[in-house]
């Protein structure tokens, strides 16, 4: 199974790719938008595709052409402007949607936001990612992809633990970016986390063992 990481290049998708390159499950290829990042995953072997969520939806759809399924892990970065949260968090996500779709390809895994689905519960500092999210999310709902939506809880470098909580509503929490990559690989072809979306922190349960419960 053929797994195109969008955002290959951010914290989440390097992690995601490796895990994929080195799993028996997987092959992946790594969207990402310089030659610079493309010679760095070239020299391990890593198959990629040069794009940018800004191009059109015909130019991303090469990238997804002789895939099985995207994940979706891009994301503007705290660092630019909310024009560009719109561009990429937003337009660029639909567009890689419409993308995969005229590619004949069904299955799409989004990287949201902990509580992305309830208005009350957004941070008041980065609402405009939020609605991002939650907007990008709900096109993804209905766009007939067989989808999934995991909402991780703040962002850490730690070493991943492997265990989580996961569910449908959770309080505020943090996870490794290493256990979100991980749960992103265990759910691509977990048939029980079709068409579902979930958040997801730190817990006490196996990571696997958390997503075949939901």
């Amino acid at each position: 199974m053929k797994v195109l990481v969008v955002g290959a290049n951010g914290q989440i998708g390097k992690q995601l790719v490796t895990l994929l390159h080195e799993s028996n499950e997987f092959s992946v290829r790594a969207l990402v938008r310089t030659a610079e990042q493309q010679k760095a995953f070239d020299k391990i072997g890593v198959e990629t595709a040069l794009g940018n969520l800004e191009e059109t939806v015909e130019q991303l759809e090469s990238a997804v052409k002789g895939c099985d399924a995207v994940v979706f892990t891009a994301g503007s970065g705290g660092k630019t402007g909310y024009d560009k949260t719109l561009l990429i968090d937003l337009d660029g996500a639909v567009k890689m949607m419409e993308a995969t779709k005229r590619a004949g390809v069904e299955r799409f895994v989004m990287v949201s936001a902990l509580q992305a689905h309830h208005r009350e519960n957004w941070s008041e500092q980065i609402k405009p990612y939020y609605v991002a999210k939650h907007y990008a999310d709900r096109i993804l709902m209905e766009s007939g992809l067989t989808y999934t939506i995991i909402r991780p809880g703040g962002l850490t470098n730690d070493t991943g633990t492997g265990l989580v909580t996961a569910a449908e509503n959770l309080e505020r929490g943090m996870i490794p970016r290493e256990d979100v990559a991980a749960t992103i690989m265990a759910s691509i072809k977990e048939k029980n986390v079709f068409n579902k979306s979930f958040d997801l922190v730190s817990g006490e349960t196996e990571m696997e063992k958390a997503v075949k419960n939901l």
